[in-house]
């Protein structure tokens, strides 16, 4: 089996984290260009694309026997395909790339059509990762999540009802998770949490999703916490 990644350096490097050891019968090429050529794709038996979302017209290029996981955390599969305009979309799979989401011993995963279940399951066994299966919808679970809990402390802290050091020890203390919400974001990146709660607002249209002016302000500024 032969693996293509497309990804930044940041991303290329934690699929090298998560996937370190030698397996047999699998071999890497990494990219990071956007754009790409038919004959650096041509060899792929997977594609693991970290950028798909950015240039969802790529996915034309990508032939009908390749198993293409797309980091999903902001877009939803259907959505994609429908973009694209693929009269035969092909076995499509969604994955949740983000900055430390992405090395887990679980890779959370959609997938396109019932189809694509038994690929993604040959595909991780190959890989030696275990997975969960979660609804095709923007946001995915984890992302969806604590980006909802990022932004629910930043306006605890715009109010000044606590400092970012007291919310995320108070997390920490009081619901047993590993970080704080302020080093969460810091560590998914302050511009990937806005685009996904960006994403799922517009989505659902749901108040709880609708990003606090500070949040909005350091992602304008480019900040981190």
């Amino acid at each position: 089996m032969h693996i293509v990644v497309l990804s930044g350096p940041e991303m290329a490097a934690e699929f090298k984290q998560k996937f370190q050891e030698e397996r047999e019968g699998v071999s890497y090429t990494f990219l990071q260009s956007h754009s790409l050529l038919d004959e650096q794709l041509k060899p792929a038996d997977v594609v693991f694309d970290f950028l798909l979302h950015e240039n969802p017209e790529r996915l034309s290029m990508y032939a009908p026997g390749q198993v293409v996981f797309c980091n999903a955390a902001t877009v939803q599969l259907a959505a994609l395909a429908s973009q694209a305009d693929l009269e035969q979309p092909g076995m499509l799979i969604g994955f949740n790339g983000l900055p430390t989401l992405f090395n887990r011993p679980v890779l959370e995963v959609s997938v396109l059509h019932k189809g694509c279940e038994a690929k993604l399951q040959e595909v991780c066994q190959t890989l030696g990762t275990d997975y969960l299966l979660v609804d095709d919808r923007v946001g995915m679970v984890t992302p969806r999540i604590l980006c909802m809990i990022i932004n629910e402390a930043c306006y605890t802290l715009q109010e000044q009802t606590a400092g970012i050091a007291d919310i995320d020890l108070g997390m920490k203390l009081g619901t047993n998770y590993p970080k704080g919400p302020f080093e969460w974001a810091n560590q998914i990146g302050v511009k990937n949490v806005y685009q996904v709660l960006q994403a799922v607002y517009e989505d659902t249209k749901e108040e709880r999703y609708k990003i606090c002016p500070l949040l909005k302000t350091k992602y304008l500024k480019g900040e981190s916490f």
